[in-house]
């Protein structure tokens, strides 16, 4: 294999780890970092996760082999939760955790002013899509971003700040930008920006346009998983710094598998690529995609046919018995006994217990005709696939425990103690023992010592690498250099799993708000897509009107009330900004008039507080958030910040997704398309010219009081149907 790497800066291979078991596999295949969580405050709730007590086993079982930990704690933060969220983070960054990963934008601002000594790397849930974000966060002090799974390499490689970058290169993508769907909050009340996702883009919907029927009951914003195998090259020569592979839901074997590929790659070992994926999709496969990481298209990003594991096709039913299946496998397939295996039409599957030849003899393993028992009545020939590869299953779970290389000085000399230096890539540790005696018959040689130096156990080291400085004729008992070995080994052992930066905690005094926007709380903001919504917004003397279209902002950016709403996940978002803006994604925006859209997701406080420091005057709360939620906001923020007015969304469709491209191949800026559920719920769908907007099947319709300024948001309302709904509220 030639090298693949050039003079590349090394790079990081970040690892998931739902549980312990799976936390091993990464270490003992070879990753650099891990990513994990606790019980609370994770994106993968339904993930095992970590108790408190097993956060600590696993921060020093990792630090011992050199491994980082990043927590996640990439969760919305309520109010009532920002004690605890802190506690937490305190905890765990008293405890040696390297990073948290972080979504809520105010935990972010508050943890870096309180522990500054913590690490805080910004969640791809916190929507890292432009230049602007990066600079933003690189101003906060962030360590690293975790960028949208939507941006290119070259758009990466383009983004100069100095800000260290992690990118997804393996695992399942979100259809929608990560932290900008709403959908599975809306449906159901199981909020992805709260570790709940309910995993509603894997179900089957139809597309109609107006009455046609366009699809009908497929999975159409079910993706494939990312896979990025054949692309090491550029991976390695661009300036990402952390490969990160996806799969804290994914079973033990997944992540010990995916890890050792990457690795294997990364290193520039010989692999038979080919081999290694058709042995991976025995694992898990939904087909797969080089992602827009790579300039995917629309089409190849998706899988319409099948959300779930489909696995490796290996061969065909030639025929049905009385009570066995005949199969014909594939040159170079192979089943075992112990196989779980797939019928793709019928989609029944059993585990292979026995395997027959063509005479019926049992047998361990086939490559060519074999059976096995009709367990499931199929009555049909059909495709059979590979779903558990039972031989991988068993390789991964003997493998043995990493050695750790280490370097032993040791000095015999007579008339002068024993003396051990024990040294790793991080640690130099130095001990003495009895002093060295001339020996009387057997003096000790050097080969002795080294055997003695060499019974490493059950310890993670290993030493091919000696110093030794010895007279001839010393002698000191085999006990003393077996316990000298012992505790040198010992205190590098509690020295790795130890390694900590300082924890150190601040005081955080806050600055009372003075408003510079009009206190009036009866205020009432108006979203519109249409000319007429918006002449009607007019003559009712709305106080701010949003629109999305910029052709016409312009006809109307003369009124003073008239906003423009910049389009979502921009690359460069100042090239957009007008006089006044309505604004989604996180950037420094003081020298502009700004409301802030309920996508910065502001669920707590300290978010809002901290918004309003880079430029946002005012923003809409979260739609996840019930009323309970806002009248608790209003009076905590009143209290600790100052009173001041905030947008609350009163009437209109949540917008539940948004998708990079023209996945549902839609024609532009046409709105009478949507998406139909199993249960005959219609959602809004339309495509803008870069990006596919979903709303909620249903509109918003709340009758808040007047302690917030009242947002409504018009779609397909006609400029009558506008007129009755604003006189409802004069």
């Amino acid at each position: 294999m030639n090298d693949l790497r050039g003079d590349y800066v090394k790079k990081e291979l970040l690892v998931p780890a739902g549980n312990m078991e799976c936390l091993k596999q990464a270490v003992m295949n070879g990753c650099d970092a891990v990513y994990l969580a606790c019980k609370n405050f994770g994106a993968r709730k339904f993930a095992a996760n970590f108790t408190n007590e097993e956060i600590v086993e696993a921060i020093q079982y990792c630090h011992l082999y050199g491994v980082k930990v990043y927590v996640t704690m990439n969760t919305l933060v309520k109010n009532e939760e920002v004690d605890d969220f802190l506690k937490q983070a305190s905890f765990l960054h008293q405890q040696g955790v390297d990073a948290l990963i972080v979504q809520d934008f105010g935990m972010i601002c508050l943890l870096r002013e309180k522990y500054p000594n913590l690490e805080i790397h910004a969640s791809t849930q916190a929507n890292i899509s432009s230049y602007e974000v990066c600079q933003l966060y690189h101003s906060l002090g962030v360590k690293r971003v975790v960028f949208a799974r939507e941006l290119s390499i070259d758009e990466i490689n383009n983004i100069d700040v100095p800000i260290e970058k992690e990118v997804f290169i393996h695992g399942a993508l979100c259809i929608s930008y990560s932290g900008c769907c709403l959908m599975s909050s809306m449906i159901g009340g199981r909020s992805g920006n709260r570790g709940e996702c309910a995993g509603v883009c894997r179900m089957p919907f139809s597309l109609y346009n107006q009455n046609e029927l366009i699809e009908n009951n497929k999975y159409l914003l079910s993706t494939k998983e990312l896979n990025t195998t054949s692309y090491i090259k550029q991976l390695l020569n661009s300036n990402i710094d952390s490969f990160k592979i996806e799969g804290r839901m994914k079973s033990p074997l997944y992540v010990g598998f995916i890890t050792h590929l990457y690795r294997r790659l990364i290193d520039n070992e010989s692999i038979n690529l080919e081999e290694e994926i058709n042995r991976l999709k025995t694992i898990f496969n939904r087909e797969f995609t080089k992602g827009r990481l790579f300039y995917e298209n629309d089409q190849n990003i998706m899988n319409t046919k099948s959300p779930n594991h489909i696995g490796l096709e290996i061969g065909k039913v030639i025929a049905i018995l009385k009570d066995k299946i005949k199969i014909e496998l594939k040159p170079s397939c192979t089943l075992h006994q112990g196989d779980a295996i797939r019928f793709n039409h019928s989609q029944e599957g059993f585990i292979v217990n026995y395997l027959y030849d063509e005479k019926d003899n049992l047998i361990s393993s086939s490559s060519g005709i074999c059976m096995v028992d009709n367990k499931i009545h199929l009555n049909e020939l059909d495709t059979i696939s590979k779903t558990q590869d039972s031989q991988l299953e068993k390789e991964y779970s003997s493998r043995k425990e990493k050695k750790l290389p280490i370097h032993f000085d040791i000095s015999f000399v007579v008339g002068k103690p024993l003396k051990a230096i024990i040294q790793d890539d991080l640690f130099c540790i130095t001990e003495e023992n009895e002093i060295v005696q001339e020996a009387i018959n057997s003096p000790l040689k050097e080969e002795d010592i080294i055997r003695q130096f060499n019974k490493l156990g059950d310890t993670p080291f290993m030493c091919n690498d000696y110093t030794i400085q010895m007279d001839q004729n010393g002698f000191l008992p085999i006990s003393c250099l077996n316990e000298i070995r012992r505790s040198l080994t010992n205190q590098l052992m509690i020295a790795r799993m130890n390694h900590k930066k300082e924890f150190k905690e601040e005081n955080i005094i806050f600055e009372k708000e003075v408003n510079s926007i009009n206190n009036k709380k009866n205020e009432i903001h108006c979203h519109i897509v249409s000319k007429e919504q918006l002449e009607a917004c007019l003559e009712k003397a709305v106080d701010k009107i949003y629109t999305a279209n910029e052709e016409l902002y312009k006809e109307y950016q003369n009124y003073e009330n008239v906003y423009y709403e910049i389009p979502r996940c921009l690359y460069h978002i100042k090239e957009s900004l007008k006089e006044r803006n309505v604004v989604s994604d996180y950037a420094l925006y003081n020298q502009y008039s700004n409301i802030g859209n309920y996508g910065l997701n502001v669920t707590n406080i300290y978010t809002a507080y901290y918004l309003s420091k880079i430029g946002v005057k005012t923003v809409c709360l979260s739609p996840e958030l019930n009323k309970n939620d806002y009248d608790a906001f209003l009076k905590q923020y009143t209290l600790k910040f100052g009173d001041k007015p905030f947008i609350i969304l009163n009437y209109g469709r949540v917008e539940n997704m948004i998708i990079k491209g023209n996945i549902l191949h839609l024609k532009e800026n046409i709105f009478t398309y949507y998406l139909m559920d199993s249960n005959k719920r219609k959602y809004p769908v339309f495509f803008d010219g870069r990006l596919t907007h979903i709303l909620h099947h249903e509109k918003k319709k709340e009758n808040y009081s007047k302690n917030y300024i009242l947002r409504f948001d018009f779609f397909e309302e006609t400029k009558k149907e506008v007129e009755e709904i604003l006189k409802e509220i004069d």
